[in-house]
């Protein structure tokens, strides 16, 4: 595993705001892996998104933005407890101190159950939410590697303990018991395999499944491995990097975006490409978020 490297603030200290107080959007890092099924690395997956964030040109090439205006505070990142409902709840407890405050809040991961704790908190504010999850896995185990609060049990908390309704997006893995929940529950994925690259139609039933708030969840793996290949399990057939984004600007144009999360980077060492990819999109969130007024501080 490579290195943690040493904390830089989104986009680097010169555009850092000051206080939490004073912020538009706050960062959360949370350094979190356990149990993982396959690679390991997620847990300093934060700190290199951060350091990679430094060399991203502000300017966004679409709207023609300059996010760096924007009043960005990132925390200092949080270690959690290594015992899972524990760090769940450390988390949590986090979320809901910058959601409280009614920031925008962006988390960054860490293995998937990092999404776990500030879409409790979200809740809590927003009971009326949905959840949409980026993801190669459906993660509905009830429990895996000895926890109900594993990165592969993600969604069953969500959907089970919470009661959101949820949008799951790029599926192409999964198990028998998933597959019986998803039977059982009529859940309805948005399977890879059935994904047109060529017709951007299936976005707008994404958008239809789900409510007028959205927590968005986007685990790494959910995007093709050329895009991302620093990714703890990585499946090939993913979506590509522009389909994701249109999925996003759609979504920051007809919904509230309560809060947000990117999870499961894996730095390769001696590359670049992954983090790089993962800074761009926690950019991209912000300007589409911003620029179509769809946060929601409500």
């Amino acid at each position: 595993m490579e290195p943690a490297p040493a904390f830089i603030p989104f986009g680097g200290q010169p555009i850092q705001t000051s206080a939490v107080d004073q912020a538009e959007i706050v960062v959360l890092p949370l350094c979190y892996e356990n149990a993982p099924s396959y690679g390991t690395g997620s847990g300093n997956g934060p700190l290199h998104l951060l350091t990679a964030s430094e060399q991203l040109e502000s300017l966004d090439e679409e709207l023609l933005v300059d996010w760096s205006c924007y009043k960005i505070h990132t925390l200092a990142p949080l270690f959690p407890t290594g015992a899972p409902y524990a760090a769940v709840m450390q988390m949590k407890q986090a979320a809901a101190a910058v959601l409280t405050r009614h920031k925008f809040l962006l988390s960054l991961g860490g293995d998937h159950a990092i999404t776990i704790g500030p879409v409790m908190a979200a809740a809590e504010m927003h009971p009326d939410m949905g959840v949409l999850q980026v993801d190669a896995h459906l993660d509905l185990r009830n429990q895996w590697n000895g926890s109900p609060y594993n990165h592969a049990c993600v969604m069953r908390r969500i959907a089970d303990d919470v009661g959101l309704p949820i949008a799951q997006v790029g599926i192409r893995s999964f198990s028998a018991e998933e597959a019986e929940y998803v039977k059982a529950r009529g859940l309805s994925p948005f399977y890879a395999h059935a994904i047109d690259p060529f017709n951007d139609d299936w976005i707008a039933e994404v958008l239809k499944s789900l409510p007028g708030k959205v927590y968005l969840s986007i685990d790494l793996d959910g995007l093709d491995p050329a895009v991302v290949p620093g990714t703890g399990t990585p499946e090939p057939g993913g979506l590509g990097y522009r389909q994701l984004l249109r999925l996003i600007q759609a979504l920051a144009r007809n919904k509230k975006i309560v809060a947000a999360d990117i999870n499961e980077l894996a730095k390769i060492p001696g590359s670049q490409v992954s983090e790089i990819a993962a800074a761009r999109l926690a950019a991209k969130i912000m300007v589409y978020g911003k620029h179509y007024q769809a946060f929601c501080s409500d």
